[in-house]
Order: structure tokens, then C-alpha cells, then sequence
């Protein structure tokens, strides 16, 4: 098992990020500044093209960490933020862009890139939570939960269905493709988030994949406009749901 290595430290917004290496892997922790008590970790799966630092994923960790006192972390995908793109990168992103250009679909090509990314993606994520759980603050029987939509949806998909250590999840906007197989192996409680006018991912789609899921408590949230006017509130909701299901009280700005 690869030792987890950080390799700097910085504060702000209430939080303590600390990037680290697990492997070649790199990622960062995001703690209370008020301290390292043992508390639940949510891990973070960002979207395609962005990367583990990307606002979104500082937005999210800031509500999750202020919020509920949890860690938080994060792991640039194959590909993307401070890892280098591959061959297979490079002719996917320019498939996905020509397809683009001339207006066709670009669903399939996104499915089948993002595919590949979550068969490279799940093992170094499951190495990731290994080396995660070695930290006192962590501890390795504390509950763990996700929180991911887009690509972070299709690498967490097929994590949660082989990772028991994954007890809540909050994904959204995915094609069913690639994914439902995986959803009908979860059984943990699922709070799934789509966009009824999203110009990329048919309504059905979205339907399908939620629908796929075996868990007995799961809960969608469909609001109206396209693929990128997904609500800020729904970053609220996602952190009321896994607190929830990780047993920690919300502090009073959440």
C-alpha cells in the first residue's frame, strides 16, 4: 500500500487544506482549522476537465467542513489538474470538441471517455481511502460517505458498488450507459440530482439511472433548466443529506 505524503499546507475560509501523494496520485484534505478531531470523511469527485481544486470543489468542501466539521478530500482524476493527459486523453477530448463544433451528440463520446477514466480512477480512489483511514483525525471505522455529479457521478457510481467502506452518496447528471449495472449492485442511501432541460442528458437518461439504484432510500431532485444551471442550493442539500447519514449535527450557517 502506498503511503499517503503531504507535501503542503494552507488556510483559509475556516478550513485547513493539505495537498498530498498517494502513489503518483495527487490530492488534498481539507480539515476544520479549529483542529484534528476524529470526524466523518466525505470523499469528492470532481467533474470532467476541471480538477481536485477547482471552485466547485473548494465550495462544496467549505460547506462540508464548516458545516458539519467533516474532512474532506479530493483526488485529481487520470487526466485532469496536476496529472498528465495520455495519448487516449488527448484524441477523446478532440473527438468530444470536433463533435462539439459540429453539433452533434456528444453523450457517447463522454460515456465511453468517462468509462475508461472510472476503470483507472476506482482502484487509486480505493488506495486513496486506505491511506486516508491511517490518519488519526480519520480513523479507519469512521463513516465515510461521497459526493460527486457528471464524471465525479460516473467514478463514484462504480466505486460505491465495490466499496463497502461507503455508506451515503450524493450523485447527479449521468447518462445510465455505463452505470446502471453498477447502481443495481448500491444499496447505501442515494440522493440523485438532474436537469429536466439538460440539452445533453435526455430526461429519460437521468430517470434511468436514478431508477437503477437498489437502495431503499433514495431521492431525486429535478430542476428545471440546462446541463451547467444545476441550483447552488442542491450543494446545500447534498450537505444536509450526508449529514444526515454520517451522524453529524449541521452547524447553524448550513
Amino acid at each position: 500500500m502506498h503511503p499517503l505524503q503531504f507535501t503542503a499546507e494552507s488556510s483559509s475560509h475556516g478550513m485547513v487544506g493539505r495537498d498530498f501523494t498517494v502513489g503518483e496520485v495527487p490530492g488534498v484534505l481539507w480539515s476544520p482549522a479549529s483542529g484534528t478531531d476524529r470526524a466523518p470523511l466525505v470523499l469528492m469527485g470532481h467533474g470532467g476537465g476541471t480538477h481536485k481544486k477547482a471552485s466547485a470543489m473548494t465550495g462544496r468542501a467549505q460547506l462540508l467542513v464548516n458545516g458539519c466539521g467533516f474532512h474532506v478530500a479530493v483526488i485529481d482524476a487520470p487526466g485532469h489538474g496536476d496529472r498528465p493527459r495520455t495519448a487516449h486523453d488527448e484524441r477523446e477530448i478532440a473527438a468530444l470538441y470536433a463533435a462539439r463544433a459540429a453539433g452533434e451528440p456528444e453523450g457517447p463520446i463522454v460515456v465511453r471517455y468517462n468509462s475508461h477514466l472510472a476503470e483507472l480512477a476506482v482502484p487509486e480512489w480505493r488506495a486513496t481511502l486506505d491511506a486516508l483511514q491511517e490518519r488519526p483525525e480519520i480513523g479507519a471505522h469512521g463513516p465515510v460517505g461521497y459526493v460527486g455529479i457528471n464524471m465525479g457521478t460516473a467514478i463514484g457510481v462504480p466505486l460505491a458498488a465495490v466499496e463497502p467502506r461507503i455508506t451515503a452518496a450524493a450523485f447527479g447528471q449521468h447518462w445510465p450507459d455505463a452505470l446502471a449495472e453498477s447502481a443495481r449492485r448500491i444499496t447505501i442511501p442515494i440522493e440523485f440530482a438532474l436537469q429536466w432541460d439538460d440539452e445533453h442528458i435526455p430526461r429519460e437518461a437521468g430517470l434511468a439511472l436514478f431508477d437503477a439504484f437498489a437502495s431503499k432510500e433514495k431521492t431525486l431532485h429535478v430542476n428545471a433548466g440546462r446541463h451547467k444551471e444545476l441550483p447552488r442550493f442542491e450543494a446545500d442539500s447534498a450537505t444536509r443529506f450526508l449529514a444526515r447519514h454520517l451522524a453529524r449535527p449541521l452547524a447553524a450557517q448550513v
